[in-house]
């Protein structure tokens, strides 16, 4: 099977509630770069690279990040021409064409910390009582695992394709003998509810570029069916892959 015939036969359907800053934000968390001394080559070059992994999945994308990639290109080109032959901008008030970018990413940035300041003080305001008749203690267990973003995931998957680059540029063609589905039925079978593995893993048998692109898009819909989750211990760091052991919803509708 192609990479194309996958793409034909199969179309994510995620709700990715994060947008176009979140991804930047995310290519300069990952890089640790201070947002007022962004390169605009190499963050296009990143996002890009994102969109078009996006696009290769066939997983939906609101328009908006279609619009920030043409406007950092844009950027790009300004920041490559002479200072002599900028082009003139009516409301601009610095030479840097990269300003305006940096002023709405730290803006985003402000609103996005507020939000989960005050997500958090509802969390611990939820857990206070107006009147306690008697001491009650809760179990203190260990912190929950930072939320993997579907920007994690795919930093994950693009690490996994880059060791089959060499399959693609010699433009060999394989005629892989299997489907989203089949690949869906073997991961039930390989994992055990409970059981956590790393996500790397999930490629350990792969031969070929299509197979992991198409194990990776059977994963992505077992998430979506609440079969599967996962974790990291640390901000960016590794990816355990886990089955829920009581699946929330089940496969019939694969």
């Amino acid at each position: 099977m192609s990479t194309e015939t996958a793409e034909e036969e199969y179309k994510v359907r995620l709700d990715i509630f994060e947008g176009p800053l979140d991804l930047l934000l995310y290519l300069i968390k990952k890089d640790e770069l201070d947002i007022y001394s962004i390169s605009i080559e190499r963050i296009t070059k990143q996002y890009l690279e994102y969109i078009n992994t996006f696009k290769m999945l066939n997983i939906d994308l609101a328009s908006e990040f279609v619009v920030m990639a043409a406007n950092l290109m844009y950027l790009k080109s300004r920041t490559l021409l002479p200072k002599p032959e900028q082009p003139p901008e009516e409301d601009a008030e610095e030479d840097d064409p990269r300003w305006d970018l940096i002023r709405q990413l730290v803006e985003y940035k402000k609103f996005k910390d507020a939000a989960n300041y005050l997500g958090q003080c509802e969390m611990e305001q939820g857990e206070l009582f107006e009147s306690i008749p008697e001491v009650i203690k809760f179990p203190q267990g260990p912190p929950p695992p930072p939320n993997v973003s579907i920007f994690d995931l795919i930093r994950a998957f693009q690490n996994v394709l880059k060791r089959f680059q060499e399959e693609l540029e010699l433009g060999e063609i394989k005629d892989d003998p299997f489907t989203v589905s089949d690949k869906i039925e073997y991961l039930l079978e390989r994992f055990e509810p409970g059981v956590a593995m790393p996500f790397l893993s999930l490629f350990d048998e792969a031969t070929s570029r299509t197979e992991v692109i198409v194990t990776f898009l059977a994963m992505l819909e077992l998430i979506r069916l609440k079969q599967f989750r996962f974790e990291q211990a640390n901000p960016l760091g590794d990816i355990e892959v886990i089955r829920k052991e009581v699946a929330e919803r089940g496969i019939a509708d694969i």
